[in-house]
């Protein structure tokens, strides 16, 4: 299993992949929730993409050895928004499904908090072999599970002094 190295040209490239077969699909929906960290950014580019709402729920799983070990996931209380997300089909936005915990916990969690919504379907870039869960929409499929080292990850191990030392 070799690691996937992602540059922001790449990531970039993709979630326009994403936003493009969400659109080709003909699926109409009503708001997009994306889980933060990992899915922020994917997130606002489709809201913007697709001038809808956008939602964001944080979650967290990968806190153990400096974020390279899923334990168990913490799903936020409330979502933030700038107003109650509308209509029964929303949009779930994340990066990827790694084991597919994070698919399964926040689904049914959000259909118990929102009971207004009817439909939700999930979109992200990659799908991992080893995911017990598998999205609606997916750029890239991994079926040997690597390790992916996306672009802002750098900005984990940074601090403004590196910037400094950076930037001059």
């Amino acid at each position: 299993m070799k690691d996937l190295y992602v540059s922001w040209d790449e990531y970039n490239r993709l979630i326009e992949k994403l936003a493009l077969k969400i659109w080709e699909s003909g699926w109409n929906f009503d708001a997009i929730v994306c889980l933060a960290r990992g899915g922020l950014r994917i997130g606002d580019v489709l809201s913007r993409l697709f001038d809808k709402p956008l939602g964001v729920l944080f979650t967290s799983s990968y806190r153990e050895e400096g974020g390279t070990r899923q334990s168990r996931l913490m799903i936020a209380e409330h979502m933030s928004s700038a107003a109650p997300l509308p209509g029964p089909r929303w949009l779930l936005a994340d990066d990827l499904v790694d084991s597919g915990v994070t698919l399964v916990e926040v689904l049914p969690a959000l259909q118990r908090r929102y009971p207004q919504v009817q439909e939700i379907r999930s979109a992200v870039l990659w799908a991992k072999g080893s995911s017990v869960a598998q999205p609606d929409y997916c750029i890239e499929h991994l079926p040997s599970n690597p390790w992916i080292h996306q672009p802002f990850e750098e900005y984990d191990h940074m601090r403004p002094s590196d910037l400094k030392v950076r930037w001059g």
